[in-house]
């Protein structure tokens, strides 16, 4: 049974960092594109980063660029968001979530993991 677990969000200040992390089980996230979505409070779905099979492909949307990086451990079989310089822009719901392949979109999601960056 696939399942994804994040953990790692937390109330933080401006500028500080945090490590997002989403285990997973029941798959080899290795074997597909893994990303992070987000939710910011009233808002919808935003994509914030993802990465290929091959882990070579890491790509993220404009707003996190220089300051995320996406990552895993095969070993761990474990996703993870490393978020610096984090703004008050940030706050939101980080969902994990795995790449549904051909039959398009993304097929599996975590519970989520609040992230909230005070200013």
């Amino acid at each position: 049974q696939v399942q994804l677990v994040e953990s790692g969000g937390d109330l933080v200040q401006t500028g500080e960092s945090l490590r997002l992390s989403c285990a997973a089980s029941g798959f080899t996230i290795s074997r597909y594109v893994m990303a992070w979505v987000r939710q910011a409070p009233g808002k919808g779905l935003e994509w914030v980063s993802d990465i290929n099979s091959g882990g070579e492909r890491r790509i993220y949307t404009d707003s996190v660029k220089g300051r995320f990086t996406i990552s895993r451990d095969n070993a761990k079989n474990t996703l993870y968001l490393q978020m610096n310089s984090l703004e008050p822009e940030d706050t939101g719901v980080y969902y994990c979530a795995k790449d549904g392949g051909l039959a398009g979109g993304y097929d599996y999601w975590g519970q989520g993991t609040q992230v909230t960056v005070s200013s």
